[in-house]
């Protein structure tokens, strides 16, 4: 058997950040035997601050084989850690420093207009997560998850409100919120939708999302929450997409919900509301997968 590989993720306490991380580090871990080891530069101001900070944090740790990091936070801190231990970078989204500083670099495809032509650059379908390839053969029931007000899209409570009712008005449906959700959702939510099971986003553990999507037929999403849209395209599952108030006119995040659209892995709840149905998607998205194949035919061979 092959020695376990050691990877550190670097993280910026932000959850969705590291979420990706985890994603991937998951995924490589379902191909190799992985020791993951996390540090973080959380609360640090200032770019040498991180770097002192993760240089402190990792004091000790079995030298990596893979660093992985996530948000502008950790970037020179893993270019430079990297350089440091002699191990490889692997940078998630589209980073400040140029693309040339990291070994491999995951970036959606839509956070560029044009993308370059690179080999340490590999385009995905959103952002990786850890929702994990459907082993549940026989799907039912429904899931519902909230957003908030972003940087695109503002927020439209009576119109969801509406839009909830008709489709919660057949089968058994649970809901989950945000920490973007605006306070007093929820309350108004119970009061007029009280079929609804409802799972407030501060009581749930980080494993119960991905194992909700694993078992849902039916996933509903607002569209101004893009991390949980590629969640449950990972899923397997018939994914709608609950409209909200778009403030950009134009944006990489709206770019990438449209293409989505159009490719009909997402149904749009205006369409919906005519025929009923949910589009079948014509792939289960598996980026996570995708990109620790590249990983490990890269640098660590089965």
């Amino acid at each position: 058997m092959k020695q376990p590989l050691t990877i550190w993720l670097l993280g910026d306490g932000k959850p969705g950040h590291e979420n990706q991380a985890l994603g991937l580090a998951d995924a490589i871990a379902r191909q190799r035997p992985c020791i993951v080891h996390r540090i973080s530069v959380a609360g640090q101001r200032g770019i040498y601050q991180r770097v002192r900070a993760a240089s402190k944090a990792s004091a000790g740790l079995p030298p990596p084989d893979l660093i992985i990091g996530v948000g502008h936070a950790t970037h020179l801190a893993l270019w430079w850690l990297a350089r440091k231990h002699r191990a490889r970078s692997i940078v998630l989204m589209k980073p400040s420093l140029p693309l040339g500083a990291f070994d491999l670099c995951l970036v959606p495809a839509h956070d560029f207009q044009i993308p370059p032509q690179r080999g340490n650059l590999i385009l995905t379908q959103g952002a990786l997560n850890r929702v994990t390839p459907p082993t549940v053969a026989a799907r039912s029931g429904g899931l519902i998850l909230i957003g908030g007000p972003s940087a695109t899209h503002g927020w439209d409570e009576q119109g969801l409100l509406a839009a909830l009712q008709k489709i919660s008005a057949s089968g058994d449906w649970q809901l989950t919120d945000s920490r973007r959700t605006p306070a007093g959702f929820i309350q108004e939510l119970k009061k007029q939708l009280p079929g609804i099971e409802i799972f407030p986003h501060q009581e749930t553990r980080p494993e119960w999302l991905p194992a909700k999507l694993a078992r849902a037929a039916e996933v509903w999403v607002t569209e101004d929450s893009v991390s949980m849209i590629y969640e449950a395209l990972s899923s397997g599952a018939h994914v709608g997409l609950l409209e909200m108030p778009r403030t950009a006119s134009d944006s990489r995040v709206l770019r990438g919900l449209d293409a989505l659209v159009s490719q009909r892995f997402l149904s749009v709840f205006s369409e919906w509301r005519v025929n009923g149905k949910l589009n079948p998607p014509p792939a289960i998205l598996r980026e996570a997968d995708r990109c620790a194949d590249e990983v490990i035919s890269r640098w660590c061979p089965k």
